[in-house]
């Protein structure tokens, strides 16, 4: 997951522009930490006091760079040449919120990224706090750890303990991902840029997989990614329902108790997908955490556009370069007019 406003907040810290001075003196801090803490692949891997996990992990990671950069078109450049151990989980927390009654997401804005859907920090009592601060304003929160985030290539990004040992295909999905946003990024079009990174990060793993030969590793990320899309499927459904019922004329009451019904029944039909599976896929305890506008919000913000952007890669006969391109022109255009483009991509995905 994405936190690309740093570099901004960097800029606000030398101009002095920003009143929200605090926040920016904390994003400038974990910055600084990530910065201190980097080592230089290189010396780690010619360290012979280096754990052998470690550099086998970091041998793995160029391997997953230099592919992405020859066969995905992703500019790798600098990125990832260093490695810091954080010692926690994530490395940032993200606050994402909407209104009771809305699908339309809470933003900040900052200057050079412009308006995003969520707010970072790398504290995670802070983002507790905002986090409160607008549940008790009545709104829908959603607070998600974030195992890296791309810098838009302000910074030189490092590997991190927070996602370097991911299962194989995993960490190249994440890589793969950040690197989109490095390549593009559309200044205040949060599901532009997620959706294109998804979209890539996808397509890229199987490539990658294939390009291995590990049969065995890419029959089961395509069964996961599978049962993933079914989730993703069910949960875009249940946002368009509660869209189309906060749309109509009733009193709050009213809608709340048919909110509260609808997302218990895609609850009850998540349980059933669940049991025929047998296994999790990745989502049991963040929908066991109960859903609501803003958690519905990252699932929109992350796949709503990708069936688009599948359908646009296809269309150049999946040559990277060529989509990168033509998403990069479709980046030029006003965002209504860019938006009506990837809805008429979006019917030509092949789901087969």
């Amino acid at each position: 997951m994405g936190w690309r406003h740093l570099a901004a907040a960097l800029l606000l810290l030398l101009t002095g522009g920003c009143t929200s001075l605090g926040y920016y003196v904390g994003a400038a801090g974990g910055q600084l930490e990530l910065l201190s803490a980097a080592r230089p692949v290189d010396a780690l891997l010619e360290d012979p006091a280096t754990d052998p996990a470690l550099a086998e992990r970091l041998r793995l990671a160029r391997e997953i760079l230099a592919f992405a950069e020859r066969e995905l078109a992703l500019p790798v450049q600098q990125s990832y040449a260093s490695y810091a151990a954080l010692g926690r989980p994530f490395v940032a927390w993200n606050v994402f919120a909407a209104p009771e009654f809305s699908l339309e997401p809470r933003e900040w804005c900052y200057p050079l990224v412009g308006c995003l859907a969520y707010r970072g920090y790398f504290d995670a009592a802070a983002a507790a706090r905002e986090a409160d601060r607008l549940r008790a304003a009545g709104e829908d929160v959603h607070v998600a750890g974030v195992v890296a985030y791309s810098t838009l290539g302000w910074f030189d990004d490092p590997l991190l303990d927070t996602f370097l040992f991911r299962r194989e295909d995993r960490l190249a999905w994440l890589l793969f991902h950040e690197l989109s946003h490095r390549r593009l990024f559309v200044a205040g079009d949060t599901l532009f840029n997620e959706s294109y990174a998804t979209a890539v990060a996808d397509a890229g793993v199987r490539r990658w997989l294939e390009a291995r030969g590990d049969e065995a590793l890419l029959a089961r990320a395509g069964a996961e990614a599978k049962r993933r899309r079914a989730v993703i499927d069910l949960l875009l459904a249940l946002r368009d329902e509660l869209a189309t019922l906060y749309a109509e004329a009733l009193p709050d009451p009213a809608r709340r108790a048919r909110k509260a019904q609808a997302i218990a029944t895609a609850s009850h039909a998540y349980a059933g997908l669940r049991a025929a599976w047998g296994s999790d896929p990745g989502f049991d305890a963040w929908i066991e955490g109960g859903l609501d506008n803003a958690k519905l919000n990252t699932v929109g913000l992350y796949h709503h556009l990708v069936p688009a952007f599948r359908a646009l890669l296809a269309q150049h006969g999946g040559d990277f370069a060529a989509f990168h391109a033509a998403v990069e022109a479709l980046a030029e255009q006003p965002d209504a007019s860019r938006h009506a483009r990837l809805a008429e991509l979006a019917p030509l995905w092949d789901r087969s």
